[in-house]
């Protein structure tokens, strides 16, 4: 059997405040999680298999989905995503700024390694800081948010520009700012995480690591910047990647629901 009936999945379905969340729609819903994995249009055929449906419950859905807005079907009759996804992306942004949802991980890395951290994303062809959480430690540099960073000098920029999609690389390569150096992109995509030069703060040294959507295109970077003698990669560089793949499974929405 393909599935239980409403009433049988909703005996293990949550309870909240005494009322019981409606099981055939939260069915439905998983399969808008389906295609979001999805790179092009899918069939029926497909749609049924890969979700272990029968055709009738498949379609059923389908349709019920397509009714609502979410889908819509090609020229071929295969189902796709429509634009409405991107209104609701759009509204999550503004309701919940990247930067607010990603504080309390930043807080936590922070308060780990007692050092200041960061979260940069490509603003107008340049890291931009969105989001920091500081300590109170003796010495650290000074970059508040909104702070623009070097795409060559900083390891947000190297970061960035290491793991972003080639077009996204073409266009910032056709913008007026430095990139690193071929050498260095597959450097820190062969490590996993970039090193600053240094130069463009003398005396300080920083960090970061990706973040990346569900579709593992890069879309921030966790970063630190610490005093050369303070700096240490073995201390830093675990806390940091784990913080890392926090914001990204966030983000994702994959995050385990209690």
């Amino acid at each position: 059997m393909a599935e239980q009936d409403a009433q049988t999945a909703d005996q293990g379905a949550k309870v909240s405040g005494g009322v019981r969340p409606l099981t055939t729609a939260l069915k439905t819903l998983e399969l808008l999680n389906f295609f979001s994995n999805q790179s092009s249009p899918t069939r029926l055929a497909d749609v049924a298999r890969e979700n272990g449906l029968s055709r009738a419950t498949a379609y059923q859905r389908l349709i019920t989905l397509v009714e609502a807005g979410w889908l819509d079907q090609d020229t071929n009759g295969a189902y796709r995503l429509t634009m409405f996804a991107t209104r609701l992306a759009a509204a999550a942004l503004e309701q919940a700024d990247l930067g607010t949802r990603v504080e309390p991980v930043l807080g936590r890395l922070a308060n780990r390694i007692n050092e200041t951290v960061s979260l940069a994303v490509i603003d107008r062809g340049l890291p931009c800081i969105v989001a920091r959480v500081e300590v109170n430690t003796p010495l650290r540099a000074e970059q508040r948010i909104g702070t623009f960073l070097s795409l060559d000098g900083s390891a947000s920029g190297r970061v960035l520009c290491a793991f972003a999609q080639e077009h996204a690389l073409e266009h910032l390569r056709a913008g007026a700012h430095s990139l690193p150096s071929e050498e260095t992109m597959q450097k820190v995509r062969e490590d996993g995480f970039a090193v600053s030069s240094g130069y463009t703060h003398s005396g300080v040294i920083g960090l970061a690591v990706p973040v990346f959507d569900a579709h593992q295109k890069i879309v921030a970077a966790v970063s630190l910047v610490q005093p050369e003698g303070r700096f240490d990669l073995a201390l830093t560089k675990a806390p940091m990647i784990e913080a890392a793949t926090e914001i990204s499974t966030l983000l994702q929405g994959t995050k385990d629901r209690k």
